[in-house]
């Protein structure tokens, strides 16, 4: 199975568990991996037979931008099954990160997979 990758897309959202995150947006990055067989659309040259990354990247953004979800934990798990159910895409490695919610270190977050990479 392929892969069909997006890295770094940065989403502002109110995400956290402390009266001060729920009155501002924060950003957000998140990494994308999912599991998808390039081999017809590559042969067509087709970008209707792809796993299209655009439509992927506004979709999330799109969904995060509007949750309100108090843990990265519930929106990777949201995320992941969208993109499963929406895209047709058999497994997913989901990388979310939120810079600066822990001081002295650089980022913070979750990195889940779900589903079966091999489809």
């Amino acid at each position: 199975m392929d892969i069909v990758f997006i890295e770094d897309l940065r989403v502002e959202t109110v995400i956290g568990i402390y009266d001060w995150e729920r009155r501002v947006r924060q950003t957000l990055s998140l990494d994308i991996e999912m599991a998808f067989d390039n081999n017809l659309p590559a042969s067509h040259d087709d970008i209707a037979l792809a796993l299209n990354y655009k439509d992927v990247a506004n979709r999330m953004i799109d969904y995060i931008s509007q949750s309100r979800f108090s843990l990265l934990e519930t929106l990777a798990e949201r995320c992941a099954a969208m993109l499963r159910e929406e895209f047709g895409t058999p497994w997913v490695r989901l990388k979310l990160v939120k810079p600066g919610a822990v001081r002295n270190a650089a980022s913070v977050g979750v990195c889940i997979e779900r589903g079966d990479r091999h489809g």
